[in-house]
């Protein structure tokens, strides 16, 4: 499925350099958007679950965690 995406407020500057460098590869500056949408995300393949939880400890570690089973805890008693 194809769809449309609508940029505002693009900096004179960064059309400008968009638009040379879609000349320079030979195509309309909207297939050189695609274009580099695709060397940019192509490649990107979605984290895991595991991953992105490793990369959340090592954000919060040295912080002080309150185990999930005296926070369900409390729900219940607050009920």
């Amino acid at each position: 499925m194809s769809r449309n995406l609508t940029i505002r407020n693009l900096d004179d500057d960064l059309v400008a350099r968009l638009e040379r460098r879609a000349v320079r590869h030979g195509r309309p500056v909207e297939a050189e958007v695609r274009a580099i949408l695709h060397q940019v995300l192509g490649d990107e393949v979605d984290s895991r679950f595991d991953d992105l939880a490793a990369v959340l400890r090592a954000l919060t570690r040295g912080r002080h965690h309150t185990p999930a089973e005296k926070l369900q805890r409390e729900g219940r008693q607050e009920r």
